[in-house]
């Protein structure tokens, strides 16, 4: 639904009364030691008003109006201009001051959007008049609360979409939210209000601390209604409902964060192709994900290749540092850069580092929860990597893993599967570490693909790479070698799948060997699912999970075809058909999935598990053993000096 502009402006008044000044005494909250009354403003002319005095317009509430003039009332406008601290207000500050406005008439309307649908429009004109029934005044405060909890909502979101683009480096870590009140809308947002400018005086010292604070505030906020809102039966209507503000771009999709339909240019050294040397499968995969990616209906916001089968939402890289997952990282988002440069898409691409691991309890959890929400966006081609994973998320259980490592694995594993994730096909997320034995096993196992970066192998590998990084400016002749031939992809491809004809890891070996001495050659489905049976019984860990990730394999295999090269250099062969027409396109050019496929497909996926699970428990004898062998040590040296 289109949200009325005229309906949004209708609230400008009330809204920049509000920021004015606004009289609020908290009630879940403490009031911050440094939060210090906000300096009142020089009066220009005395005695002559400087803004109209706040009316609710609210029917029902006008006894209740929270907002006033009062020179100790909460006045989030002097607030920001006080921290630059100069006689006039910051560009920084006005900007901040116009997207509050904003986000506060835009929460009012859709109030009263929600209040005409749930009946409590009419309860408020009935309470005005004093004719509001005994019997339903438990629904009236049940509907203020759902109501004052979806204004919340989008003012939060409302706010973090129009300052998005403003955004610095890092936010300030504010703590968690609150004053969240649900006695009735205009309540609501007095309290946010207070507490937004508590969170200023004590963190805002400059134009970024006043994006940064706000920014941070907003996002904090929409994460504290959502989880309010899902213990609250009367939120449902809301949580189905969505519109749009024309003005802005923005969505509003119930309690869900509004994020900005657009990407920032990438300051990144971007690889072509035939510049990753060795890493055959996975370079290959990465290709094939690339260009489905573009298969992404806006419109319909949903991807072909989902309907069919065959993408990949998750994925890992592992192997050994230096082997070129950086490389990978370079050529992927290169090639979805050039892709939507094309298209004309909007593109964003973020990685999740070491560095959003906060000290601050829930903080990292936060940091997470925004960068899932950032490349899910459906308005965007998203590309997010969590680089070093083993370093970033947690294993469960385990004891040297911080707080904020548990709370990113717990936010990763319910966006990759969990029981709200939703799969558009317009992302993908890839995790890289050089030690995946050490990344929590259910973790792992979200992972819907593997890609082994193992980097040069052959001869013909290291002679390329060298080449390609000694670069031209050099007389050293070639010698006899047919430069990058050993990179041509397709060959690469086939032999390195052919590979996985058996299984490679010795442990796995012994189980193929059992199982076709007495079936022979895996020729059906009910001996695939003996040979599955099998692994399941060496490996414990080989579960349910592990058959859906090897099922999506070999529809990605399926989908293993060359989409033409023309799709892709203009838009409208392809990028720019509609959905219905990409689906044909890309059913006529599907592979049959063989006997072959599904074997190779297994023992690609369980190999990688079992080098997992092996590394692993070697790792942990490793340092049990070295453990036992400083305490004997240890005792040696005590025993000496007795």
């Amino acid at each position: 639904m289109e949200l009325p502009e005229d309906r949004i402006r209708a609230h400008y008044p009330g809204a920049l009364s509000m920021l004015r000044g606004v009289d609020h005494a908290p009630r879940l909250a403490k009031p911050l030691a440094l939060a210090a009354a906000a300096p009142a403003a020089p009066e220009r002319s005395p005695g002559v008003p400087t803004g109209a005095r706040f009316r609710s317009t609210i029917p029902g509430l006008a006894g209740r109006s929270v907002a006033t003039a009062r020179p100790d009332g909460v006045r989030v406008l002097d607030r920001l201009g006080a921290a630059s601290g100069d006689d006039l207000p910051s560009a920084a500050a006005a900007t901040v001051g116009h997207a509050l406005r904003r986000a506060l008439a835009i929460a009012l309307a859709v109030g009263d959007e929600l209040s005409a649908r749930t009946g409590a429009a009419e309860l408020k004109r009935a309470n005005l008049e004093g004719n509001l029934p005994a019997e339903r005044k438990t629904e009236f405060s049940q509907l203020l609360a759902a109501e004052s909890l979806a204004v919340l909502s989008v003012f939060a979101n409302a706010t973090a979409f129009l300052l998005a683009e403003h955004a610095g480096g890092n936010q300030p870590a504010i703590g968690a939210v609150e004053e969240i009140l649900t006695d009735s809308p205009q309540v609501a947002l007095a309290g946010a209000l207070w507490e937004l400018d508590q969170d200023l005086a004590a963190l805002a010292h400059d134009d970024a601390g006043v994006i940064g604070v706000t920014l941070a505030y907003a996002e904090a906020l929409s994460e504290a209604v959502r989880a309010r809102a899902e213990t609250d039966p009367r939120t449902a209507l809301f949580a189905g409902l969505s519109w749009r503000v024309a003005a802005d771009d923005m969505p509003i999709t119930g309690f869900q964060p509004a994020t900005r339909g657009r990407g920032k240019p990438l300051a990144m050294a971007f690889k072509k192709p035939e510049e990753v040397v060795g890493n055959a499968i996975a370079k290959h995969q990465a290709q094939r994900l690339a260009r489905m990616m573009m298969a992404y209906d806006f419109d319909r916001r949903m991807n072909p290749f989902v309907e069919l089968g065959g993408f990949v939402f998750t994925f890992l890289g592992d192997g050994k540092p230096g082997t070129g997952k950086t490389t990978l990282i370079q050529m992927m988002a290169g090639l979805l850069n050039d892709y939507c440069g094309v298209a004309g898409y909007p593109f964003r691409y973020q990685n999740f580092g070491i560095e959003n691991v906060d000290s601050y309890q829930g903080k990292s959890g936060q940091n997470a929860r925004a960068f899932i929400d950032a490349i899910l966006d459906p308005s965007v081609i998203g590309f997010g990597t969590i680089d070093d994973i083993d370093q970033i998320a947690g294993r469960r259980g385990d004891r040297q893993s911080s707080a904020g490592q548990q709370e990113i694995t717990a936010v990763l594993m319910n966006a990759f599967a969990g029981a709200q994730t939703v799969v558009r096909g317009n992302c993908t997320f890839g995790m890289f570490s050089n030690y995946a034995e050490a990344i929590d096993d259910a973790l792992r196992q979200r992972a819907g693909a593997r890609f082994l970066i193992d980097g040069p192998k052959t001869r013909e590998d290291f002679i390329d790479i060298f080449a390609l990084l000694l670069g031209k400016r050099h007389d050293i002749p070639l010698g006899e070698h047919d430069l990058m031939r050993a990179q041509t992809i397709k060959t690469a491809v086939q032999e390195s799948f052919a590979r996985h004809d058996k299984p490679e890891e010795a442990g796995l070996a012994k189980v193929w060997d059992q199982v076709t001495a007495q079936l022979g050659p895996l020729d059906n489905l009910a001996e695939i699912g003996t040979y599955l049976h099998a692994i399941s019984l060496a490996d414990e860990r080989f579960t349910g999970r592990a058959i859906k990730n090897i099922t999506d394999a070999i529809k990605m295999r399926a989908m293993d075809f060359d989409m033409p090269d023309e799709w892709f250099t203009s838009a409208q062969p392809f990028m720019h058909q509609d959905y219905d027409t990409k689906l044909k396109m890309i059913s006529a050019l599907r592979q049959p999935i063989t006997t072959q496929v599904v074997v190779q497909e297994i023992n690609r996926y369980a190999d990688s598990e079992w080098r997992y699970s092996e590394t692993s428990d070697e790792t942990a004898i490793d340092n049990a053993v070295r453990d036992m062998e400083r305490a004997v040590q240890a005792r040696r040296r005590f025993e000496a000096k007795q």
